[in-house]
């Protein structure tokens, strides 16, 4: 790092400015970060302007940030602050930088310090990531594509109003999601356009430079009024989760008034005909194991049987969903202990994802078998027992809130898509879900241990491959 940098300055007493190119330039801020502990330069003589903030009246640019004594001396940061990091510097908070560097100048002293909930600056950085996260969400879900004819070529243009600068952060969903489509989004923090090759950034813009329609809008909004489900509304949750500030970009946000005045009365129908069958969901895992060992829901819940609940890290960045317990996992009480969770463990190890650190659980919760003798035969359940336990299933993701789910085998994709799909045809293509979570689907390990020969070998290789891509992308969504 040379010592004339001109994006770093000094006063007479020691004070430091640092004026940020972009306003999410977080590899700036860690290369300006790093040199200033290698100076020893304490966070209150740090000032961090980023671009079209006034500066600081009492710095000097005359001077720049002197060359560290040790250029090589080694800066440390746990794998939490970094993680952590990445998704605070896009806060729109004008302290969100000055928070970072004291964070990373008291993590010399206390390497331990972001375990430490309590502490104010581990509790502030936590609610901007958690802020930016949900603002990300949003983008995900709440963007909605116009098509334009542009001389017979069609283009795709959505308007979003981000509270946060994660524009350029959420380039590569849109591009993974849309790659087909030649499509532009417009906000006033900065634009992406997509031509099916290169992504590209743009300035800000204006509402008045997106379309207000198209005719497709038309069917958009059929199909949502359709889908529209009373026995799942509450007014309070969807005004949450999706604010009225959002609904002037959307088209079938119209229908939202007149779909709720009525959603009493056919809540009340659907009630009668016994469609309402469980109460609120449980606020916490052990509410959900206490409430499955007593479901009774469906044939299998009927059987001499034990139910599984998942087991994993509270907070775990990745969920494993089988189809349902086996003899073995029925006895134990844990899921994937028995020769498919052996194998599961084995290809696991071998693609580098560590078991322990995944949250892992099943479609539905109770063993269905038939008895023969001594012995109890599996039994795949049927799509009516996967879509009446797909509300545990709900319940343990809302509660771990992963990024990444691996759904494994035709039930578990069923049970987080509500519908079944083929799994030749979906496998390695991740797939969003509408919790902003990224739902991969392979085959489950006991099909590889009812195959043998090529056929076995074939497989074995996709599935190796599955759980390589999705090591990879855990590592992504890790900012490895």
């Amino acid at each position: 790092m040379s010592a004339g940098h001109p994006a770093l300055a000094s006063d007479v007493a020691g004070s430091y400015t640092v004026e940020l190119p972009a306003p999410d330039d977080f590899d700036f801020w860690r290369d300006r970060a790093r040199v200033l502990l290698q100076c020893d330069v304490p966070p209150d003589q740090v000032v961090w302007i980023e671009p079209g903030a006034g500066g600081d009246l009492f710095a000097v640019t005359a001077r720049s940030l002197p060359v560290p004594q040790d250029p090589h001396r080694t800066v440390r940061a746990s794998k939490r602050f970094l993680t952590l990091a990445k998704n605070v510097a896009l806060h729109s908070d004008a302290d969100r930088f000055a928070l970072l560097y004291r964070l990373l100048w008291r993590h010399r002293s206390n390497p331990r310090i972001m375990e430490d909930r309590a502490d104010p600056d581990v509790r502030r950085a936590e609610e901007l990531d958690k802020a930016v996260r949900r603002d990300s969400h949003k983008m995900h879900a709440f963007v909605r594509f116009r098509l334009l004819d542009e001389g017979g070529e069609e283009h795709y243009v959505a308007w979003f109003e981000p509270e946060h600068h994660i524009v350029r952060a959420n380039a590569g969903f849109f591009m993974r999601r849309f790659a087909n489509m030649r499509w532009s989004i417009l906000t006033p923090k900065g634009c992406l356009h997509w031509d099916g090759v290169t992504m590209r950034e743009g300035p800000p813009a204006s509402r008045s430079d997106a379309p207000d329609g198209d005719p497709v809008e038309d069917l958009w909004r059929s199909y949502y009024a359709s889908i529209f489900n009373p026995a799942r509304l509450k007014v309070g949750a969807m005004l949450k989760e999706m604010p009225k500030r959002y609904w002037k970009n959307m088209p079938e946000a119209s229908l939202i008034p007149a779909l709720v005045a009525g959603a009493q009365a056919r809540e009340s129908r659907m009630v009668e005909a016994g469609a309402l069958e469980f109460e609120e969901k449980p606020d916490t895992l052990e509410g959900v194991s206490k409430a499955i060992h007593g479901c009774r829901k469906c044939p299998i819940g009927l059987l001499e049987n034990t139910a599984v609940m998942g087991e994993g890290p509270r907070e775990a960045m990745l969920m494993i969903v089988g189809e349902q317990p086996g003899d073995q996992e029925d006895q134990s009480g844990r899921p994937f202990v028995g020769p498919a969770g052996q194998l599961l463990d084995f290809h696991l190890q071998k693609a580098g994802i560590d078991r322990s650190q995944a949250y892992v659980t099943n479609a539905v919760k109770h063993f269905k078998y038939t008895p023969r003798g001594r012995r109890r035969i599996h039994q795949s359940p049927a799509a009516k027992e996967i879509d009446t336990c797909r509300w545990w299933l709900e319940s343990e993701r809302a509660l771990v809130r992963p990024k990444l789910i691996l759904a494994m085998g035709a039930s578990a994709a069923r049970a987080l898509l509500g519908k079944t799909v083929s799994i030749a045809r979906v496998r390695g293509q991740p797939q969003m879900l509408e919790d902003g979570s990224e739902l991969w689907i392979t085959a489950h390990p006991s099909y590889l241990l009812r195959l043998d020969g090529p056929a076995r070998d074939a497989q074995t290789g996709m599935f190796d491959a599955d759980l390589h891509a999705v090591r990879e992308r855990l590592r992504e969504l890790e900012g490895v």
